[in-house]
């Protein structure tokens, strides 16, 4: 790498932040947060997870009681709680946490008399962007202001779903959401990736949707699919990654692919844009 484009990276230490997201629930959503940001933390990489979803599970699934929560995302959106005052390390996993529970349900309605509510959990991010490489916000599987601060935060949006008929009607509106978000609140927001979660190639349909994706999205759909595997769906129940739980795994080892495809992709992005910025 040249020194000009190790010069750009030092000057641009800023969190590359990430939504992980889908309108229909059941699609893989926290599991792909939760074990992203385990595998992008085992590859050195300083990571905070911000979970959005009052059912709280991306926390459990963390390691984190969210039972016993002194302060959470509730009070970083409603109260202006510093982010490093309420983020959490996730055991051994080696990140961080934003963790919430069912007080993040009355969030909703106390943002709608507040200022720039969309734009809340966007302002707290700004004060640690320098502290961690990605930021990963689960969002919740519904479009509701929750959704919305998570997607004015983000730059990009990971999209997890499963290769079966509704995904793609799920997936049209959900394109039509980030568009609007894109036009009206946040212009730099994208869709990062397409990440086909409990994936069965046995599946004729399956392999038929597969097809269709990668012939309307191209390069935005992962190369890494993540298969169906019952390690992935004991974990949480352990208060872990998969990882940590089996990292001999099919599920985990998917997981440590995909956090080297994202890193592969964003080298590239940078390297690109370090080399427009010295011409």
């Amino acid at each position: 790498m040249s020194s000009d484009i190790c010069l750009y990276f030092q000057e641009n230490n800023v969190a590359r932040i990430l939504a992980i997201a889908n309108q229909k629930g059941g699609v893989g959503k926290t599991t792909t947060c939760v074990n992203l940001a385990a595998s992008l933390a085992a590859m050195k990489q300083r990571v905070l997870l911000v979970d959005l979803d009052p059912q709280g599970n991306a926390t459990m699934g963390s390691g984190v009681d969210k039972y016993s929560l002194e302060l959470s995302i509730y009070d970083v959106l409603v109260d202006n709680a510093a982010v490093e005052t309420v983020a959490v390390v996730a055991g051994e996993a080696g990140f961080d946490v934003i963790p919430a529970n069912g007080d993040l349900t009355a969030a909703e309605v106390e943002l709608l008399d507040i200022d720039h509510k969309e734009r809340r959990l966007r302002s707290a991010l700004t004060a640690v962007d320098g502290r961690y490489d990605y930021i990963l916000i689960d969002c919740p599987p519904s479009l509701n202001m929750l959704t919305l601060n998570g997607m004015v935060a983000a730059e990009g949006v990971v999209i997890a779903m499963q290769c079966e008929y509704y995904a793609l009607e799920g997936l049209s509106a959900l394109m039509d959401t980030i568009s609007r978000i894109s036009e009206t609140l946040n212009p730099s927001l994208k869709v990062e990736g397409i990440l086909r979660t409990m994936y069965d190639p046995r599946n004729s349909l399956t392999n038929d949707v597969s097809a269709q994706l990668h012939s309307h999205f191209g390069e935005k759909v992962y190369r890494t699919v993540v298969p169906r595997n019952v390690r992935l769906a004991e974990a949480p129940s352990h208060g872990l990654p998969a990882m940590y739980y089996d990292k001999y795994s099919r599920g985990a080892k998917a997981y440590m692919a995909l956090a080297g495809e994202i890193i592969r992709r964003e080298e590239k992005r940078v390297i690109a844009a370090s080399e427009m910025s010295w011409r």
